[in-house]
């Protein structure tokens, strides 16, 4: 379609943008011309004899395109005889969209899926659907990525509603992609944007990240711990809400995870308006299970080892050899100590726990000393006494710093500090109880 048109036998230009068609002296003039077409169309007049021609981007470029004239919803159209002669008003492809079509088809190939740009899907005797850059995915789905970086309409057959659904209709999972935030603010398609970015910096190979399009449902009861407000009433309902929270996505991994079924476009319903967004398909399960009724299964990070069934941690183990029993045997034998004698008014005690104090005999029975080479160290448990004596443990590191709290693997209480091995500590418990061999060997802040 045209927005001006030549009449080759009146030697004038018709601009259907205007009421009088540009031509205020002479009333009446577009209800004579588009009579006259009808008739011509009833008596089978071709429609190059009718002697419209296209008088704007057709005219420029020095091509004889023939037209016709139609009325639509009360809308005045000039309609090109030749779909060819149509596509000469599209605007060109920018460098911008380009560079977004030849990374999608790289990032498809590159783990084995098709894909190409350009291409017509035939949905009928003379229809086709015109498709950006083409994903031939994994099961047989096919993304329909179109890349809108220019103004797109919003009515008409045309716009990107209208095209979204003739895709969806006929198979084709329309995704479209753009650099401007109030198309990523509409709901007429499952749109996704990133910052408006130069042609060199999309082709690279490098992160690009979607910052709107893409989202994490939270599923949550409503109560008194929820942290958000019951959407439905003043006070806690007590029944199981969902909330889209915002995340963000690289390109490259969006591209991927759509062709392989673990991205989805969903569909969520806020009162009267309807949102569309992209997921996780475990998102789109949770989500179809909340909307029948069902319960809806808590997601698990296999990442996140409180979450495991065994509990087990996935980390190595923490315990590490002591110097005696790290060195080879000796072969020199073995020298029994004797043994310690023991008071008769002390009760026995538990091994690990602290000696009670011993009652002073009047005349205590000399002890027998053994060589000292061959004596070896009696493991004593650490008193109040030689806190002055310990070594403190280096922990200035942001390494022993998590934002999650997690339970200290000593006294069971939560802290945001991690030992040596990455688990959570306390650092006074680890210079209390941690193993010696922990220890700095100089004294720390």
């Amino acid at each position: 379609m045209a927005n001006i048109v030549w009449h080759e036998m009146l030697r004038i230009e018709l601009d259907l943008t205007r009421e009088d068609l540009g031509w205020e002296s002479r009333p009446g003039l577009w209800d004579l011309l588009y009579q006259t077409d009808r008739l011509y169309a009833d008596r089978g007049v071709p429609v190059s004899r009718r002697g419209l021609q296209c008088g704007g981007v057709c005219r420029k470029a020095g091509v004889v395109a023939w037209m016709y004239l139609r009325e639509r919803g009360g809308r005045r159209e000039a309609v090109h005889e030749w779909s060819e002669d149509e596509e000469r008003h599209r605007a060109a492809l920018s460098d911008e969209h380009k560079a977004y079509q030849e990374r999608i088809v790289r990032t498809a190939e590159s783990v084995g899926f098709r894909a190409d740009s350009e291409v017509r899907t035939p949905v009928g005797p003379r229809s086709w659907i015109q498709t950006d850059t083409l994903v031939q995915g994994e099961g047989g789905i096919r993304i329909g990525w179109e890349v809108q970086l220019s103004t797109a309409g919003v009515e008409g057959p045309r716009s990107v509603k209208a095209r979204a659904a003739k895709a969806a209709k006929h198979g084709i999972i329309p995704a479209w992609h753009t650099d401007r935030s109030d198309y990523a603010s509409r709901s007429d398609t499952h749109w996704t944007r990133s910052d408006n970015l130069p042609a060199e910096v999309i082709a690279k190979s490098g992160d690009l990240r979607v910052v709107s399009g893409y989202r994490a449902l939270d599923f949550w009861r409503c109560d008194d711990r929820a942290l958000y407000r019951c959407p439905q009433t003043q006070r806690r309902c007590g029944q199981m809400h969902v909330t889209p929270k915002p995340r963000d996505v690289f390109f490259d991994d969006l591209v991927r995870g759509t062709a392989a079924g673990l991205i989805v476009p969903i569909e969520h319903r806020t009162g009267s308006k309807t949102h569309r967004f992209w997921v996780t398909d475990a998102d789109r399960n949770r989500l179809e299970d909340h909307n029948s009724g069902r319960p809806v299964l808590p997601s698990v990070d296999p990442e996140d080892e409180r979450d495991l069934p065994t509990r087990a941690s996935h980390r190595a183990p923490t315990c590490r050899p002591s110097t005696q029993t790290a060195t080879a045997p000796s072969t020199a034998p073995t020298i029994a100590l004797p043994p310690i004698p023991i008071q008769p008014s002390a009760p026995p005690q538990p091994i690990g726990t602290w000696p009670l104090a011993p009652s002073i005999p009047a005349q205590p029975a000399p002890r027998p000393t053994p060589p000292v080479a061959a004596t070896p160290a009696i493991p004593r448990q650490p008193g109040p006494q030689d806190r002055a004596e310990e070594r403190l443990l280096d922990w200035r590191s942001s390494d022993h710093w998590s934002s999650e709290q997690r339970p200290c693997r000593y006294c069971s209480v939560a802290t945001n500090l991690r030992d040596e091995d990455g688990a959570p500590s306390h650092k006074t418990c680890a210079e209390d109880r941690g193993p010696r061999s922990q220890r700095p060997a100089g004294p720390g802040a």
